[in-house]
């Protein structure tokens, strides 16, 4: 199972860790993590580096 470390784009700071699962809607991005938590996010995926479970979001 691959996780990924969510990051906001302009300072580097964690959003959210151990996701497995990403959606977009809109404006929001609805990030889930193994545990089921959610957290959602008013912004935009940047980039997605999947071999080092990196995802960079633009957050307004």
């Amino acid at each position: 199972m691959c996780l990924a470390t969510v990051y906001r784009q302009n300072d580097d700071s964690v959003i959210f860790r151990n996701v497995s699962r990403i959606d977009v809607d809109g404006e929001k991005v609805i990030l889930r993590d193994i545990m089921g938590e959610e957290q959602v996010v008013e912004g935009k995926i940047l980039s997605v580096d999947l071999a080092n479970s990196i995802v960079k979001l633009i957050c307004e």
